[in-house]
């Protein structure tokens, strides 16, 4: 007696169809699994057995072959136990076949039946989608995030017994449908305003601009002069997420296991801020068993690295692909998985080690090669993937004390979505969606300067040495500031801007 059900396995945040092969033959009782399984799979042949007796039904005192194929995907976690149970029951013609093809099953038993949650939903149902089927029949808890895919029937379930009977056509399940436009309404107004935010008028504006190109940014100032306060403050100016971008940046979370019950739909833009101590692997991702990192976490959103020279040096280094390439390819011996990893960088330091450096009240006490050393941690090519750097000194009394409003995240951010509106056109039909993605050729097409510009970004590329990275980066941002202009063309004044905003290159010229 032989069944197949269909189930499926994760593979960095998509995911793939996967045959569940049950065969019951004449031998001695056992339960062997095949096909790659992890520990997780294997252990499921005690959870399978209690769980068909606690629901009532019979299990076959016969040997008993699980497949799952193909053979070459590794098959982890305990979401394997829905589809092994219904094909068990399947072979001893408990469950009609007709079915079992046009769903996918996945859900872990506990041992009195009951299905609980599992990771990944939301890719399963894009999978689903793309290959045609009907649906998805997956763990209750677990519908809202697989709902979010149009197209696709999402069925709860709460049982074994519920699943047996929807199959054999006893039960009507009614399938989940998703309020995309209430999912978007989810992520609400950011707390935290730029009307609260007292001087500050150039770092404020460079952040702007950072935001209507998606630039990568590095702020450097001493302490208590507003860095991480101005960082906090970048999601209120974002661009509103698109609906393509907000179902990527859910399959990260939702392979994690990080989606809340109540929010299946990431609709704002992420903000992700780890502590320097972290890890290679904690910030790119990886493990024995790959799974995202922070830098995939942050994916279409903004990842803060307050304190940049704390953070461990090989860890930086690290950055410098994902930044560069919008993903994170990581290879182990069994397998190499993909994740995104298209971030806005938003960084902050301090001058010197003490924070004091140039400050006209307080003394700093570092010696020169105290400053290099400090300095050095920061490699040149990681600072040249950064597109904006900018000093944000000190706050006189006289702007705190001030107590009138300055212009607040609102304007702000009509003025960058009015940017990104004119990028959306322009790079129409292309997987470019900013100026900070742009490539060498577009950057020929779109970044023409006049006669001024030119002559202004020869005399400062030579004069200060500039990489081709740098002389790049700065055509961006003067693109961008263009855009925030109105202008068409890029002009002298928009590329004397953009120069004010590589302080270290002028440091180091």
């Amino acid at each position: 007696m032989l069944a197949k059900v269909l189930s499926s396995a994760l593979v960095g945040i998509d995911a793939i169809l996967i045959d569940v092969e049950v065969d019951i033959a004449q031998g001695l009782p056992q339960l062997a699994t095949v096909g790659l399984p992890d520990n997780a799979v294997k252990e499921s042949k005690d959870r399978v057995k209690a769980a068909l007796k606690n629901s009532g039904y019979d299990f076959p005192n016969r040997k008993i072959t699980v497949n799952l194929a193909p053979a070459d995907v590794k098959k982890e976690g305990a979401s394997f136990d829905l589809p092994i149970s219904i094909g068990i029951l399947a072979a001893t013609g408990a469950i009609r076949e007709e079915q079992l093809q046009r769903y996918i099953l996945l859900g872990e038993l506990s041992l009195d039946g009951g299905v609980k949650p599992v990771r990944g939903c939301l890719s399963v149902a894009v999978a689903a989608r793309e290959a045609g089927l009907s649906g998805i029949i997956i763990p209750a808890e677990n519908v809202a995030e697989g709902g979010v895919v149009e197209g696709v029937e999402v069925i709860g379930v709460t049982d074994l017994s519920q699943v047996v009977g929807f199959l054999n056509g006893q039960a009507e399940i009614a399938p989940y449908r998703a309020d995309i436009a209430a999912l978007f309404g989810q992520g609400g107004e950011a707390g935290d305003d730029f009307c609260e935010v007292k001087g500050q008028e150039h770092a404020k504006r460079a952040l702007e601009v950072a935001a209507a190109g998606s630039h990568n940014l590095l702020m450097i100032g001493p302490p208590g002069s507003g860095k991480t306060m101005l960082a906090r403050r970048i999601p209120s100016i974002l661009p509103p997420m698109l609906f393509e971008e907000a179902i990527e940046t859910t399959k990260v979370y939702s392979v994690m296991g990080l989606l809340e019950r109540d929010h299946a739909l990431i609709s704002s833009r992420p903000f992700r801020s780890p502590h320097h101590t972290i890890s290679d692997v904690g910030l790119i991702g990886g493990s024995n068993t790959p799974k995202p990192g922070e830098v995939s976490l942050s994916h279409n959103g903004v990842l803060f690295l307050d304190e940049l020279p704390e953070f461990k040096k090989h860890v930086l280094e690290v950055l410098r692909q994902p930044m560069e390439d919008g993903r994170v390819t990581i290879s182990r011996a069994l397998s190499s998985v993909t994740y995104p990893s298209r971030i806005m960088l938003v960084a902050a330091m301090n001058p010197c080690p003490c924070g004091y450096l140039a400050d006209p009240v307080h003394l700093c006490s570092c010696t020169p090669l105290m400053i290099q050393r400090y300095r050095s941690r920061i490699s040149g090519p990681l600072l040249d993937r950064i597109d904006i750097h900018i000093e944000v000194p000190a706050v006189k009394y006289r702007e705190l004390s001030d107590r009138g409003e300055s212009e607040g995240s609102v304007e702000i951010a009509a003025r960058v979505a009015r940017s990104h509106d004119v990028q959306k056109e322009r790079f129409k039909g292309t997987k470019v969606r900013c100026n900070a993605q742009m490539t060498a050729r577009m950057i020929r097409k779109f970044c023409e300067t006049d006669a001024a510009g030119s002559r202004m970004l020869e005399v400062v590329t030579d004069r200060l040495g500039l990489s081709a990275r740098s002389y790049t980066r700065i055509l961006k941002v003067a693109r961008s500031i263009a855009d925030l202009d109105g202008s068409e063309s890029i002009k002298e004044h928009h590329i004397s801007e953009a120069i004010q905003y590589r302080s270290l290159d002028r440091k180091t010229g």
